[in-house]
């Protein structure tokens, strides 16, 4: 399976990803828990720091239980990339596009989804073979940053993550995002509802 059908496949259905920073252990699996409920296919677990790390390990293990695929997030380091490989996750994400990342993470087998936010970033991303990107951070770079990609860029699939909402999600999907990113906005009510309704709209 490539990179790209990894994304498709997963976010076909409800196109989001939940993010679970800066949760203990058991709040972030209890979280994690809600999103796949709620029908959300990936969830990523940031590790910037050892409590990242804790929380990681526990959801990827429930994850594993479930067979659900399970993602690390704030990559910036290969050695970021062998942890998440160490713990059973399926793929990792990263604020930024770092070659060898990419590569460490292509040798250990995860999909890797870089952070792009410059037309350099999102070129060299595409060559690696990384048709999924992170716009991010999204609120600053503006539904016209990914409007704008998708002329140079048509292939490239974009995940707009950074201030994402109920109140701006489907916005950004319209603008061009094929999925978002969401932190804990996901458990509102309001924001798979407005999903919801905006992909019965868009697939009539």
């Amino acid at each position: 399976m490539t990179q790209n059908e990894f994304f498709s496949s997963h976010l076909a259905g409800t196109p989001v990803i939940a993010i679970l920073r800066g949760f203990a252990p058991t709040e972030a699996l209890v979280l994690a828990t809600k999103a796949w409920d709620s029908g959300i296919s990936l969830v990523e677990v940031p590790i910037q720091d050892e409590s990242g790390r804790e929380a990681l390990s526990v959801v990827a293990s429930r994850a594993q239980e479930l067979g659900r695929p399970i993602g690390a997030g704030t990559v910036l380091t290969p050695s970021d990339v062998e942890f998440a490989a160490s713990v059973g996750c399926s793929f990792t994400v990263a604020p930024g596009f770092n070659e060898s990342v990419c590569r460490r993470a292509s040798e250990l087998s995860l999909f890797h989804l870089p952070g792009v936010a410059t037309a350099t970033e999102v070129a060299e991303a595409q060559a690696l073979g990384l048709r999924w990107q992170k716009a991010f951070p999204a609120s600053e770079l503006g539904i016209g940053w990914m409007t704008a990609m998708q002329g140079p860029f048509p292939e490239v699939k974009f995940v707009a993550t950074g201030g994402i909402d109920a109140s701006n999600a489907t916005h950004f999907l319209d603008g061009g995002a094929l999925a978002v990113g969401v932190g804990s906005a996901f458990t509102e009510p309001g924001l798979l509802k407005a999903i919801a309704v905006y992909e019965r709209k868009t697939h009539s």
